[in-house]
């Protein structure tokens, strides 16, 4: 394949996950969730895992530290996250839901669910598999 091909089909990407997010982020906005599609991944993760250190939220999340760090934050000042201190390690912090923090998510969960379905109309279940290959292979031609 041309390498023109490839940078054309890795801007497709990157111009199509850039508008799911901004879909959502105005999505977010508009009905008032009081989180940014960012916070709402931290959430969403923690209630999976209930508790996690920083470095495997960031790696969940796909965010460096500084980043997580700042998102974390904004939470905790919101009262929907705590940062404990890590049991093992002092130089390391547990981060979890708060019990509103849990009730944000259960409140945002079926709302986000219903936003990200707008991404997917007029797709059929070919179009599926063939799309979950190709992002897998793509996945696993870049792992570490």
């Amino acid at each position: 394949m041309a390498k023109e091909k490839y940078t054309q089909y890795s801007f497709l990407l990157d111009r199509t996950a850039r508008r799911v997010k901004q879909y959502a982020q105005g999505k977010f906005k508009e009905l008032n969730f009081e989180v940014t599609v960012d916070q709402w991944l931290v959430l969403r993760n923690l209630d999976q895992h209930e508790q996690l250190n920083q470095r495997e939220l960031a790696e969940l999340v796909f965010k460096d530290h500084p980043t997580l760090t700042r998102i974390i934050d904004l939470l905790c000042k919101k009262g929907l996250t705590v940062r404990n201190p890590h049991p093992k390690d002092r130089r390391s912090f547990i981060i979890s839901l708060t019990p509103a923090g849990q009730e944000k998510v259960s409140e945002l969960k079926p709302q986000i669910a219903a936003i990200r379905v707008k991404a997917w109309e007029n797709l059929t279940d070919a179009d599926f598999e063939h799309f979950k290959k190709t992002l897998n292979t793509i996945y696993d031609n870049l792992s570490l």
